[in-house]
């Protein structure tokens, strides 16, 4: 099955499940997509085409809202199964937008920051038209960064004759960006977890964090932070644990010295991180890695996805019979995506916030959003990725319904 009929078959699941799947054919297909080539001159003087998209899924809820990525698998299907995910994942976490996303198809590993900068202008050039700080608002993802967007921004900008940072999220403080917005993902996923701590009945709350990049390493510091003792984190090299607790210094500064997380504890394999025995297990690296040929040897009753699509529909099924708590992606990692809407408020009314009035309001906004997505659950009696995607099919039923 594809993306976009497995991120379909979602939606039309939940609107069953609601009895509302007479508002299938409308959710379930995008407004506007469009495809586009990049002309673009190399560092050697010779010229190469890039295939680019950009998908606005939904526009029901608020303007669309989505990143742009840079890789070699990016596609029409791609983007829109993304920008369809984007559109319930703002939804279960009450931000005003609806869904988008977007890319360019090459290999960032073998371009020059200046071939970047080209691409960048170019592809912004190319979808200038159905952007906009009331239309679709993009920001960073796949081997995309504030830098970027800098860049994106800066030349939408010089096509209007005016600054206009609303357009775009995830810029550098420096260029309209939001203070905190680097550490919004990690923190707002440590959040989620400060709330579920009541729940949890143990005197020192244990964690395995699958991840050590921009959306894990926060989650370190602030699981430190909160007294939640971190046992095992990983990164593409390998795992590392120590049934005392791991420190995040000792592992910020390994990191930053040798680029990868060593020397710190003991060594294990990556895959076997997830079958560690903890309260609390946080996949935050790559999709896929929980299945139903490991889903068995989970002993963690908790999982925290961070990152996107950590865990199949497979596995879930299992992780259900073993009565395993699942707090999903849609709602974990939706902290970046709730400072980028700080962000674009900012950018907007020109009132720039401090670090800590963004991280509070995040903290607010992030468990208001996982309390309501626990009463549904609970209330229910659904697992969790079911209640998550319930919850976002009725609250864009709802919007529709207002129209009528």
């Amino acid at each position: 099955m594809s993306e976009l009929e497995d991120a379909r078959r979602n939606l039309k699941d939940a609107l069953e499940d609601i009895g509302a799947e007479e508002h299938y054919e409308p959710l379930a297909n995008h407004e506007k997509t469009l495809e586009t080539s990049l002309e673009v001159e190399m560092d050697g003087g010779e010229t190469e085409v890039f295939t680019a998209y950009r998908s606005l899924h939904s526009t029901l809820r608020g303007p669309g809202k989505g990143g742009i990525r840079f890789s070699t698998d990016v596609s029409e299907e791609e983007v829109k199964a993304l920008s369809l995910w984007m559109t319930l994942k703002n939804a279960v976490a009450e931000i005003p937008y609806g869904g988008a996303k977007g890319g360019v198809r090459v290999d960032p590993d073998r371009l020059s920051q200046g071939e970047e900068e080209r691409i960048s202008r170019s592809y912004i050039r190319s979808i200038s038209d159905q952007i906009g700080p009331d239309i679709d608002i993009p920001a960073p993802d796949m081997n995309t960064s504030s830098r970027h967007m800098a860049w994106m921004m800066d030349e939408y900008s010089l096509m209007r004759g005016r600054k206009v940072p609303g357009v775009i999220t995830g810029k550098p403080v420096e260029m309209f960006g939001s203070e905190g917005r680097a550490d919004a993902t990690g923190f707002g996923a440590a959040y989620v977890i400060e709330e579920m701590l009541e729940d949890i009945d143990s005197d020192q709350v244990t964690a395995a964090v699958q991840g050590f990049g921009n959306a894990a390493e926060p989650a370190v510091r602030k699981l430190e932070e909160l007294g939640v003792k971190v046992v095992a984190v990983s990164d593409h090299t390998g795992a590392r644990y120590d049934e005392n607790g791991l420190s995040y210094d000792e592992l910020v500064s390994c990191d930053r010295e040798h680029g990868i997380v060593c020397e710190v504890g003991d060594e294990i394999d990556n895959m076997d991180i997830l079958e560690l025995d903890v309260d609390i297990l946080v996949p935050a690296a790559i999709q896929n890695v929980i299945t139903e040929e490991n889903a068995d040897r989970i002993s963690a009753d908790y999982i925290v996805e961070i990152a996107n699509g950590p865990t199949t529909r497979e596995a879930d099924e299992v992780l259900e019979r073993k009565d395993v708590t699942l707090v999903p992606d849609i709602l974990a990692n939706s902290g970046g995506v709730t400072v980028s809407y700080y962000e674009w408020l900012q950018n907007r009314s020109g009132d720039y916030w401090t670090r800590e009035k963004v991280l509070e309001k995040l903290r607010n906004n992030i468990q208001q959003a996982y309390r309501d997505f626990r009463d549904y659950r609970d209330s229910k009696g659904l697992y969790g990725r079911d209640a998550a995607y319930q919850m976002a099919a009725q609250r864009l039923v709802s919007a529709r319904e207002t129209l009528r």
